[in-house]
């Protein structure tokens, strides 16, 4: 499709005809030109969080790709070329990264027309809604040998870098346990825009699960990379306690690493947010860092650590969000900067994943 018309409109609310292209601004040239992203479903995660965080981290949106016309019409207004599906977005020559951010079923297809045009892909977790796509997007990300990247968020902020830092040190010992507690509200009815548009979270075809795959995931990949060792056991237990959907509105989980570190995780829809419901804990042989209020698509929280009868704030940057902090590690990696993207381990990781959700979903 050509590109919607990405021009202001004129006060009678006709349009001004296309714009000039977003591949070239004035005092830019190959070199200087900021990286220029295109996003495959302009939903709000993407417009609300990531959008900004391209800007904030030195990129910006060049084009989306989103059939949906209040989508269209977002872009519009922010004057960026809007396309009805991701390979002519890819065709189009005006992208340089893209950010997967539609329903979980249809990540396949933007990360295969990626693959095919050679442009480094960051996908929203899960990789898929069922593991033979995520199959699938492991193979093509092999076979093409395109950067790919899960957007794990989560791994990317500052408060959780920081305590990775000092689990590195020593500061806490061994690592025996890693504790959290991710939980949110999402009525079967919620809609972003309160535009009473279907909630794909809450559609077992769309989504591929409920509470679990969409929150706990976060955790199992955040536990991982704060004691640097893969999971390689894991069980779950689902709820459906509280609303009346067909997908699972809360689980528990629990796991363990090769060497014997303990993870549990609790995830939920089902828990008001004005109630606490944002921890992270990391227990070492000789202390504790606890996490409050870092789970989620905010900048700030605290960190602090205990060791003995002392306890000291853990100092980080409470400015800077986990999706600007994502973005920016995408385009240095795009840019050929050492990263720790990972379609290998991540598509590991789904594999354990799926085999104990599966399971689960007999007993619910």
């Amino acid at each position: 499709m050509v590109p919607a018309s990405v021009a202001p409109p004129l006060s009678d609310g006709t349009a001004t005809g296309p714009r000039p292209s977003p591949g070239k601004r004035e005092g830019e040239d190959a070199t200087s030109r900021r990286p220029r992203w295109g996003i495959a479903g302009f939903g709000w995660v993407a417009r609300d969080y990531m959008a900004p965080a391209i800007e904030a981290a030195g990129g910006r949106v060049a084009a989306i790709a989103d059939p949906s016309p209040l989508a269209q019409a977002s872009a519009e207004s922010a004057s960026i070329f809007a396309f009805d599906d991701t390979a002519a977005m890819l065709a189009s020559g005006e992208v340089d990264l893209l950010y997967v951010a539609t329903p979980n079923n249809a990540h396949l297809g933007p990360v295969l027309a990626a693959c095919r045009a050679g442009v480094p892909v960051l996908c929203e977790k899960p990789i898929a809604a069922t593991l033979a796509d995520a199959e699938a997007i492991g193979r093509a990300v092999a076979d093409s040998g395109v950067l790919y990247g899960t957007a794990f968020d989560q791994r990317h902020h500052p408060a959780h870098r920081a305590m990775c830092d000092l689990i590195a040190d020593g500061a806490i010992g061994r690592p025996i346990a890693v504790r959290i507690v991710y939980a949110c509200w999402v009525d079967p009815l919620w809609s972003a825009d309160g535009g009473g548009a279907p909630n794909w979270r809450a559609d077992p075809q769309a989504a591929g699960g409920g509470a679990v795959i969409d929150l706990a995931l976060h955790g199992l990949d955040l536990a991982q990379m704060l004691v640097a060792e893969p999971l390689d056991r894991l069980h779950i237990d689902l709820q459906r306690r509280i609303h009346d959907y067909p997908v699972d509105d809360g689980g528990v989980l629990s796991g363990r690493t090769a060497s014997g570190v303990l993870l549990t995780s609790h995830v939920a829809y089902n828990c008001r947010e004005q109630l606490p419901r944002r921890r992270l804990e990391v227990l070492g042989e000789h202390g504790l860092l606890t996490a409050i209020d870092t789970m989620g698509q905010t900048p700030g929280g605290t960190v602090t650590l205990a060791r003995g009868n002392e306890q000291e704030d853990v100092a980080f940057d409470r400015d800077l969000s986990p999706f600007a902090a994502q973005a920016a590690a995408f385009q240095r990696a795009a840019g050929g900067e050492p990263h720790d993207f990972s379609a290998e381990r991540d598509l590991e990781l789904m594999r354990l994943f799926d085999r104990a959700y599966q399971e689960a979903l007999r007993c619910l």
